[in-house]
Formats: structure tokens, sequence, C-alpha cells
């Protein structure tokens, strides 16, 4: 005997349109289209939870993805909910890790979760936003819930973690702790009673750890979506700020217009799919008229432009375009640049640049030198010893990096 399947509608369609765009994965995406025709015949908004931790004091464009996401979901009249994680983070997130990572301080979580809704308004619209804290129902588990709930899953499934089987079978360490990160991220979709929760692909298992507890509680399992992480400017790891390879979301429009600028013109097509506004079919047509002669360079100008004016304005995008063109098309100097003042003059080349901050390492110094990439004042510095005497100087390396320089006796 056959079952029939009712037909999907359009308003069905074109919403899993738009939630599946840039997604990596979908789970379980006949549920979710259920979920969804549901919601279109009672009305009823979804619930969508996404959690950070407030692990870093700002946000950059790496986390706006999967917050764009919950953006379009929330334009469609569903629930959005944005958990600050200020419990978990006293735990640390295991995921990806090869060792174990040290719990935040209560007072590092306050300070870091002051800035974290209010850069993630700049993307969601907060007066349609449900903001909520972990502590709310973690802290009054207490501990005889916690026994509760950790009986509720299993150590085999936990083992069943990439990153715990890996540490496992080399000998790295796992704390007890580390075992509690996902059970507790997954007991959050029970107190939230979400029908669908976001996350990083990093992220996937700690998610399916929700579904399996809200079938525990004899809840309707919420479904997962995972959005691809993006890489930093150096095109190779995902953006962090651990790796200085971020955009912030709240840097100076100049600085934000030049970073995006940087960036491959391969990597320039994943971050508008991520990040842009634009419909995928614009984007598809741009990409055209790149293949047909179109310089890369215009098309990466309009991501620029576009990301500069949502989280400044359109007069600081145009503006940082100018000063852009001006510093690097027509060789001017920025104006504004950072004042370092520095002691014990002569001093060696690869030392001002590390201590002024415009390389990472003594090496990353010696490596800019020998490709030629550091000028004073303008000219091109060859000689790795040179010492400089006391001065002031405008020291640059590469295209972007800037420092006015003071040295003294």
């Amino acid at each position: 005997m056959s079952s029939t399947v009712a037909p999907i509608t359009p308003q069905t369609e074109e919403y899993l349109r738009i939630a599946k765009r840039g997604c990596d994965e979908l789970l379980v995406e006949s549920e979710f289209v259920k979920k969804l025709a549901r919601s279109e015949n009672t009305g009823t908004p979804l619930r969508i939870k996404l959690g950070l931790d407030p692990t870093a004091p700002d946000i950059h464009l790496g986390h706006t993805v999967v917050l764009n996401k919950m953006r379009q979901l929330q334009d469609l009249g569903h629930t959005v909910i944005f958990l600050i994680g200020d419990f978990t983070s006293m735990i640390g997130d295991p995921s990806g890790r090869n060792a174990t990572r040290p719990p935040l301080t209560a007072e590092q979580i306050q300070e870091n979760a002051k800035t974290y809704y209010a850069q993630a308004s700049l993307v969601l619209d907060p007066s349609r936003t449900e903001i909520r804290y972990n502590s709310e129902w973690c802290d009054p588990l207490g501990a005889r819930g916690l026994i509760q709930l950790a009986s509720r899953y299993t150590v085999a499934r936990m083992m069943e973690r990439e990153d715990f089987t890996r540490r496992f079978k080399g000998g790295i360490p796992i704390s007890v702790h580390e075992f509690l990160y996902p059970l507790m991220q997954g007991y959050d979709s029970v107190a939230l009673k979400a029908d669908l929760e976001l996350g990083g692909t990093d992220q996937k298992f700690n998610l399916l750890v929700g579904r399996e507890l809200q079938k525990e509680y004899g809840q309707e399992p919420q479904c997962i979506l995972t959005m691809p992480l993006l890489e930093g400017t150096d095109g190779v790891d995902k953006m962090s700020k651990s790796k200085g390879n971020y955009i912030g979301i709240t840097e100076a429009p100049e600085s934000m217009f030049g970073k995006l600028m940087s960036i491959s013109d391969t990597l320039m097509w994943k971050y508008f799919e991520l990040l842009s506004s634009k419909s995928l079919d614009d984007i598809a047509r741009l990409q055209n008229q790149v293949k047909e002669g179109m310089n890369p360079r215009d098309a990466k100008v309009m991501l620029g432009q576009e990301i500069v004016a949502r989280f400044h304005t359109q007069q600081a995008a145009q503006d940082a375009l100018a000063a852009f063109e001006a510093r690097f098309r027509d060789g001017v100097i920025p104006e504004n640049m950072p004042e370092v003042q520095l002691g014990a003059a002569p001093l060696g080349i690869l030392k001002v640049l590390r201590e002024a901050g415009l390389v990472a390492s003594g090496a990353e110094a010696q490596r800019n030198v020998e490709q030629g990439g550091v000028r004073v004042d303008g000219d091109r510095i060859e000689d790795k010893s040179l010492q400089l005497p006391a001065g002031t100087y405008v020291v640059q390396v590469g295209k972007r990096k800037f420092a006015r320089v003071t040295l003294t006796g």
C-alpha cells in the first residue's frame, strides 16, 4: 500500500530554497519540509536557534555566515533565538581541538558577552530577536539534574566524535568535563524547544546531540543546518582572531575594505555566496561577466562596498574606496596610521617591524624584507641588518600595513 505525500506549496519550496542557500548540510530535509508546511498551515513560526559562546570580545565576518542565515529565516517570519553560551563558555567547546581547551573565567565571559548581542544586532533585527543566556536553565539544573542528563547519552556515542577519537588514539588527554559540553549544548535545544539549530560544520556533532536529547525528553527533534566555515584573508585557515586573518565587523571602514580587497579572486566568490545579499542569479551573472573579461577587481570592489555599507554607512563605503584607490593606485600614504614610539635607537629593522606590530615574528619580518615588501619613508629596504637611528619614520609592510614609528635614543 503506497502512501501519498502532500505536494510542497510554492511558499514552502521558496522558503526551503532560501534556507539551503550556501549551506553545507540540512538534516533531515524531509523533516524540515514538514515543519515548514506545518508553520505555513498554522501560522505558527518555527523556533530557530543559534548559540555562540562569548570566547572573544568581538564578532568577525566568519561569525556572520550563520548570522546571515538567521536573518534570512527571520525575514521569512520565523522566531530566531540568539543564545549566548555564558554557561557553556565555562566548560570550553572542544570542537576541532587537539588539546583540552582552558575554560574562560566568569569575568572574561561577562566582558565578552557585553558586545556580542550589540554586534549581532548589526545583522539580526533586534526588535524580532529573542536573546537568551543558557545559564538560565543550566545553573538551576544542579548536580542531580546534570547526572540525570548525563544518563541519557552514552560514552560510546560520545567517542564517535572525531576529535575525541583522534585525541584518545593519540594519547592526548580528554578531560571528563569536555564530555559535558555537547550535552549542555544539546540540552539548550530541549530548554528552548528548538525546531531548527544552526551552526558551522565543526558543530555538527553537538547539533546532533541536541536532536537525540529532544527525543529523550519527548520532544520532536530539531533539524540542523550547518554552514561552511569561512576562510580568512589568508585563504587557508578558517577566519580567526588568533590566526590574524579575520575581518571584524566593527573595524574601521578603510581597514575592512582593504582586507576584503586582499582576498583572492577565487575566494571572493565564496564570500559573495555566504556574505552578500545579492541573489545567486546575480552572483552567477557577475561570474560570467568576469569570465568574459571583466576585471575581477571590479567585482571585489562591489563586495567590499556592500559589506562596509552594511556595517557602517554607504558614505563610509565610498570614502573607503576612495582612500583605497588613492593609497594603492596613486601611491598615496594614508593620513591616519598607528603611532608607535620605541626606545634604544639605533634599532634593527627586523626588531622595528616586530615591535611596531607590523609582523607577528622575526621570521615574518625577515621574509618580508627578503621579498622586497618593506619600505621606510617610501624606500624599499633590502638589508636585513639595517639599523635605524633616532627619528620618526613611516614604515610599511606589504600594501596595507603602515605605522609611524618614532625611535628615541
